[in-house]
């Protein structure tokens, strides 16, 4: 799919046109968004006597042998074809450059970019994606202004993204460096995961949760339980069930990155790492909705006066909240053993995004 913009009006310089390659979902969504306003933001960026003409085209990018994304043979295919200047690929696929993650990529002999979405981090990706579209577009038409070791202008001071320029190895790029650029990136691979998705996808793990936490909101024994427990072991419980249901499904669907190779299980640490925030996030919303529901089911169904007759004691909003709080957790327990009905690819599926799936499957073929 082919889309287009470009900036109006009578220009003193030359044409330039940018091609933004997608992949589907994620990417193509953020350079839809980019897309509009880019002619206008280049123009101001860069260089306003220069016609700048921005194309779109989503397509499954395809991976080489060792899952990275082959810039130079997508130049040949489509930069050329479509008669771009500059193509700038726009992928959810987390970059590596030796042991530097990076956000984005110059390859210079074949006037392409590469930004990793993943590389932005979670927050204000399409500010941060449009900045560095500039970057590249700079770099790749020739505009850049600054020198070799220096950092360009339009990288803010404080962040955590470090330009490094090629050399024989490798090309330049923006690399993540320390603890923020690692924390950015594993936000971005959390992000791109969607762990919202998680609901619902696993529907026997919602239903087993769901009617569990039914059945404990109208049992007087879960009643006289919720009254004698204090705020503080229901927090506690709460958080073991919460955990113990994302280690159930990511031990049982064998979710966790366990490589041979001592290259391969350093990279695997952010992966795993990735994995369980995806699962704890998840299985959070999941919580979170049953408490819900689950509140409502009690307010609806136990009338005070009986409530309080039960309990020997006057009932109030709080005792419902407790009531519930308790509920809760016992249901999220029985969603983990629920979710054993899910076949190991479904809750691969509600668990990553697009190109970490392919990630895991290329990974159990080998």
């Amino acid at each position: 799919m082919d889309r287009g913009s470009a900036r109006p009006g009578r220009h003193r310089g030359h044409r330039v046109r940018i091609g933004l390659l997608t992949d589907p979902g994620a990417a193509a969504a953020v350079a839809a968004a980019l897309e509009p306003d880019l002619s206008e933001v280049l123009a101001g960026e860069i260089d306003d006597s220069t016609e700048w003409v921005v194309t779109s085209r989503t397509c499954e990018i395809p991976l080489d042998d060792e899952g990275l994304v082959p810039l130079e043979l997508l130049a040949q295919e489509h930069r050329e074809r479509q008669e771009w200047d500059v193509m700038i690929v726009v992928t959810d696929l987390p970059r590596r450059v030796g042991t530097r993650p990076v956000a984005t990529v110059v390859r210079g002999s074949a006037r392409t970019g590469m930004v990793s979405l993943p590389g932005l981090g979670a927050l204000g990706v399409r500010r941060r994606a449009r900045r560095a579209v500039v970057h590249l577009v700079r770099a790749l038409s020739g505009h850049e202004g600054h020198s070799d070791g220096e950092q360009p202008a339009d990288i803010p001071r404080l962040s955590p993204l470090r330009h490094i320029d090629a050399d024989e190895d490798t090309d330049a790029h923006l690399a993540l460096v320390g603890l923020r650029g690692r924390l950015r990136l594993l936000a971005g691979m959390v992000r791109d995961n969607r762990p919202w998705r998680l609901v619902p996808h696993l529907s026997s793990a919602t239903a087993a949760a769901a009617a569990t936490g039914a059945y404990a909101v109208v049992t007087t024994t879960f009643w006289m339980m919720s009254n004698s427990l204090s705020s503080l072991r229901l927090l506690l419980i709460s958080v073991v069930a919460i955990v113990a249901m994302a280690t159930w499904l990511i031990t049982y669907n064998h979710l966790w990155d366990r490589p041979p190779d001592k290259d391969a299980r350093a990279k695997a640490v952010l992966y795993n790492a990735a994995t369980v925030i995806t699962m704890i996030f998840g299985v959070t919303c999941m919580y979170v909705l049953l408490y819900l529901a689950a509140l409502l089911v009690a307010l609806v169904l136990i009338d005070p006066n009986y409530f309080a007759a039960q309990l020997h004691r006057p009932v109030s909003f709080g005792t419902y909240l407790k009531l519930v709080w308790l509920a809760s957790s016992v249901g999220i327990v029985a969603g983990a053993l629920g979710s054993s009905l899910e076949s190991e690819d479904a809750v691969r599926k509600a668990t990553y995004g697009r190109r970490e799936l392919e990630r895991q499957r290329g990974r159990d073929s080998t």
